[in-house]
């Protein structure tokens, strides 16, 4: 087997910036990711930072339970807790992280689970009471749509693996 030395979309909050919607990190400690941090594989992304978000910003979801896919496809919205509209600045920074991926010709990303832009296998369900569902942020379902395998921060040892062989 051979290893894939590709490089990796990971969420900037996972790296330990405080970027996230309340201005907290949630830093991921994994022998792993200081492994590729060594190797100089490691692309930061904020989703919401390259949308136009400042940190911190209101709470956001993907309204009536949809999923970034039908953000996506114009079928669904996302909404602050104030009830505002919202979806530009994630498309917009969906759009950005699929573009930096590309320039760095990532084939993988590592994202924050539960979030309207990141998440990859939960999100919120859109009514502001800390319920999750299965389902993808805006940016997680961009990125899978262009071919990239997309990891919640949970699946670190999955993606680890899958780095492990070959393709």
């Amino acid at each position: 087997m051979t290893r894939d030395d590709s490089k990796i979309l990971i969420s900037a909050c996972l790296l330990g910036s405080p970027v996230r919607y309340d201005g907290a990190a949630k830093a991921l400690v994994h022998p792993a990711l200081d492994a590729w941090r060594r190797e100089g594989r490691i692309v930061s992304v904020c989703p919401e930072l390259s949308g136009g978000f400042g940190v911190p910003h209101p709470a956001a979801e993907i309204a009536r339970a949809e999923s970034g896919e039908t953000v996506l496809a114009d079928a669904a919205r996302v909404v602050d807790i104030a009830g505002v509209d919202v979806t530009a600045l994630f498309l917009a920074g969906a759009r950005a992280a699929l573009q930096l991926a590309r320039e760095h010709d990532c084939r993988f990303a590592l994202l924050i689970d539960g979030s309207p832009s990141c998440g990859s296998s939960v999100i919120y369900n859109g009514s502001f009471l800390g319920q999750r569902r299965a389902g993808a942020g805006v940016t997680a379902a961009l990125l899978r749509q262009h071919g990239i395998e997309v990891f919640a921060d949970s699946e670190i040892d999955a993606l680890s693996a899958r780095l492990d062989r070959k393709g």
